[in-house]
C-alpha cells in the first residue's frame, strides 16, 4: 500500500469517528465540508429526512461570478464559501447547525471556510 492509500483510509476512519458523534436533525442540521486539492465544497444536511438544504461549492455558478478576474488564494475561496453558504441558509430559515468537518483538521481552509460562516450568522 503506498502512502496515498494509507492517507485516503486513516482519514476515512478520522471521519468515521466525527461522524459517530454528529447527527443532523430538522432543527439542527449538519454542516458537512468536503476539500479537494483545488476546491472546497459545503452542504447542510437534514439527516432524518435525508434532505440537502443548500449546496455551496467553489465550482458553483454562484460562486465563479464572484471571483471573475481576481486573483485570489485557497483561504480566502475557503472564506467566500462560508459567507455564501450562510447567506444562503439564512434565506431557508436555517440559523443553527452542527459542524461535521470529517476527517479533515480544524485549521486551514475548513476553519476559514468555518469562520465566515459564523460572521455571517449562523451559529455552531
Amino acid at each position: 500500500m503506498n502512502t496515498v492509500e494509507k492517507r485516503l483510509i486513516e482519514r476515512k476512519k478520522r471521519a468515521f469517528r466525527v461522524r459517530k458523534k454528529i447527527q443532523g436533525t430538522a432543527q439542527r442540521p449538519r454542516l458537512s465540508v468536503r476539500r479537494t486539492l483545488k476546491h472546497i465544497y459545503a452542504q447542510i444536511v437534514d439527516d432524518t429526512s435525508g434532505i440537502s438544504i443548500v449546496q455551496v461549492g467553489s465550482r458553483g455558478k454562484d460562486f465563479t461570478s464572484r471571483i471573475a478576474g481576481k486573483t485570489v488564494t485557497k483561504s480566502e475561496i475557503s472564506k467566500m464559501v462560508g459567507e455564501l453558504l450562510a447567506e444562503q441558509a439564512k434565506e431557508k430559515g436555517v440559523s443553527t447547525v452542527v459542524f461535521d468537518r470529517k476527517g479533515y483538521l480544524f485549521h486551514g481552509r475548513v476553519k476559514a471556510l468555518a469562520e465566515a460562516a459564523r460572521e455571517k450568522g449562523l451559529i455552531f
